[in-house]
């Protein structure tokens, strides 16, 4: 297929941006100058450029220097597929994601970044706790473990969809709602090469549903 899927195996390195990063920054860049080099693309003082990151202990580091720096930050529980696609939302507020997570969901946000004009780039994570023989084993995969990956490489194509639905409350959308013999479903899909982005609100009644009636016995 078009999709280049990261195992999950380990973390990778990520970084999702607007169109303002475009050709402007890559990843053997220091955080300082990642950060500086978009907030001066973006026509922002530092002190109002907001970088989201998953509140992980693998951070510390990352988030010290951007702390020193004076940019607002967004810790998270969980969820950077969503942070991703929110840097590439102007009124989301958000301007960088930065941090290692998952393989499987660098590449789903990519499709949405790759839709949306915006920038993403990935690589493999190295942390001192991996196992020595994960490199061997993403080798194995077919994965570059010297390679940085961008939006185009991991989201192949000129026809893209990205769909998505909330389960909790996010950056990106509400989660489920649960009201009487029923809920409301929050969903967003994004197109390439259109670039459109859809939201839309659904009502599930429970009752006349053929599998969520279930729910109520």
């Amino acid at each position: 297929g078009c999709l280049q899927v990261l195992p999950d195996d380990g973390y990778y390195f990520k970084v999702a941006a607007d169109h303002h990063a475009l050709g402007k920054i890559s990843l053997e860049m220091p955080i300082e100058e990642i950060v500086r080099t978009l907030a001066d693309a973006k026509g922002l003082p530092i002190e109002n450029f907001t970088v989201i990151m998953l509140e992980r202990e693998r951070h510390v580091e990352i988030l010290q220097k951007l702390r020193k720096i004076g940019v607002r930050i967004i810790l998270i529980p969980d969820g950077d597929i969503a942070a991703a696609v929110a840097t590439c939302i102007p009124s989301s507020g958000v301007d960088l994601l930065i941090g290692a997570g998952a393989g499987p969901e660098a590449t789903i946000a990519a499709t949405a970044v790759k839709c949306l004009g915006g920038t993403m780039l990935v690589r493999v994570w190295r942390d001192k706790g991996d196992d020595p023989k994960r490199l061997v084993r993403l080798e194995a995969e077919g994965v570059d473990v010297n390679k940085t990956y961008n939006q185009d490489e991991l989201a192949m194509g000129n026809e893209l969809v990205f769909c998505a639905s909330g389960v909790t409350k996010g950056e990106l959308l509400d989660g489920v709602r649960f009201i009487p013999n029923g809920a409301i479903v929050n969903s967003l899909c994004i197109r390439l090469p259109s670039g459109t982005i859809e939201k839309s609100e659904t009502q599930l009644r429970f009752k006349e549903h053929p599998i969520y009636k279930h729910f109520l016995s």
